[in-house]
């Protein structure tokens, strides 16, 4: 067989998106019948569908019983910036960023909230900041998962046990896939829509006895809006994470969330949802030693996301073209696999090194990854005979 002809094996499931991510096996909208419409969501019903999705969080994810868990608007976006609004200001900053998303976070702490005593501690694309090099004395905010880079922390070793400032990190594509150290963290942010595959726009985070103590000792000289505020009076507000919300949630999108954790639960809970995501990443890298035009962006294996799974291309006819026609040929590829109905949304990210993206969190099936990667030979190679025979 030619390697310009298609294979003839499909995923089952297309969607490799990587948020909102695909849903878990099995789903359908009948999923939701049981959601708690046309109610008040502080409605004794309403409030007890969010006060269950904090507590089978927390029993999956093992959060410590002195860690609140709280649903919060925005997303995980909200849910950093409530962090970051919230409690820097009171020691200096160490923030960490190797991708787009970590760069956000720093224009918020340089620009918008402009602490003088910031260290940005960057790294590019494929690589990751130098983790011994952290001062724990200081405030630390950094990603657990580069969502746009496929890099992620190895583990929580680096953290200090003892350290004096806060450790505040961005974990929305590493919950429900990763182990957390949840002892090493102090405020891990996420949302829904990544390895549960659940609807967006709701946010959650998690807050350790020692940011407690911060958020009622320290008070910011600056204005909190009313969606980033968790205290009220010096003391923080508990009904955020007893299921009383800031603002009106959508309870379609909690049943949702439930369905999710309740499929989680039945999977074997956070050891069967790492599990398969690791078994995602296996599948790739299996076929990635064999690629002759594909790498994976993170350079050291310890470091390779198993949710956003980055490659870059390598290729000599590739790596020869412009910056401009990479780009180019990389988008054609992804759309012409989603012409052919076999990935969808697979593009790296808008301001990373082109090449590719697959989603490989819990909720996708290895037998559709190890199905797509054929596909994935067969689009290059189109794409490069194309653009070969048009020069």
């Amino acid at each position: 067989m030619s390697e310009l002809t298609p294979p003839t094996v499909k995923p089952r499931i297309s969607h490799f998106s990587s948020g909102p991510c695909a849903k878990r096996p099995g789903w359908s909208v009948s999923q939701l019948e049981k959601a708690c419409v046309g109610r008040s969501h502080r409605s004794e019903d309403g409030k007890a569908k969010l006060a269950e999705v904090i507590e089978r969080s927390k029993k999956i994810l093992g959060v410590p019983a002195d860690y609140r868990l709280g649903i919060v608007p925005a997303s995980d976006t909200g849910a950093v910036e409530m962090a970051l609004w919230s409690l820097l200001g009171k020691l200096p900053v160490d923030i960490l960023a190797w991708e787009s998303f970590g760069q956000e976070w720093v224009k918020d702490v340089l620009d918008e909230l402009k602490l003088p005593e910031t260290r940005l501690m960057s790294a590019d694309y494929g690589k990751i900041p130098d983790l011994n090099e952290v001062d724990f004395e200081k405030d630390i905010v950094f990603l657990w998962n580069g969502t746009t880079s496929g890099v992620r922390v190895a583990n929580g070793d680096w953290i200090k046990s003892d350290r004096p400032g806060l450790t505040i990190c961005d974990a929305t594509s590493a919950v429900f896939a990763m182990e957390v150290p949840w002892e090493k963290l102090d405020v891990v942010t996420y949302s829904w829509q990544k390895v549960l595959g659940g609807e967006a726009q709701h946010g959650v985070i998690v807050l350790s006895p020692r940011a407690v103590e911060r958020l009622e000792s320290y008070n910011p000289e600056r204005a909190i809006p009313k969606l980033f505020r968790l205290t009220q009076k010096g003391k923080l507000i508990e009904g955020i994470f007893k299921g009383d919300t800031i603002n009106t949630p959508s309870m379609l999108c909690v049943e949702d969330a439930l369905d999710g954790l309740k499929w989680a639960e039945s999977i074997g809970g956070l050891p069967g949802l790492i599990k398969r995501s690791e078994a995602n990443l296996q599948a790739i890298a299996k076929w990635v030693e064999q690629s002759s035009w594909a790498a994976f962006l993170a350079e050291k294996p310890e470091n390779r996301s198993c949710t956003s799974i980055c490659l870059k291309i390598v290729d000599s006819w590739f790596t020869g073209l412009t910056p401009e026609e990479q780009a180019k040929s990389a988008k054609k590829l992804a759309k012409l696999l989603e012409k052919q109905q076999v990935a969808f949304d697979i593009a790296s990210y808008r301001s990373a090194p082109p090449g590719l993206r697959i989603w490989g969190g819990a909720t996708v099936e290895t037998a559709d990854i190890e199905a797509l990667l054929p596909w994935l030979d067969w689009g290059y190679a189109t794409v490069k005979s194309e653009l070969e025979k048009a020069a």
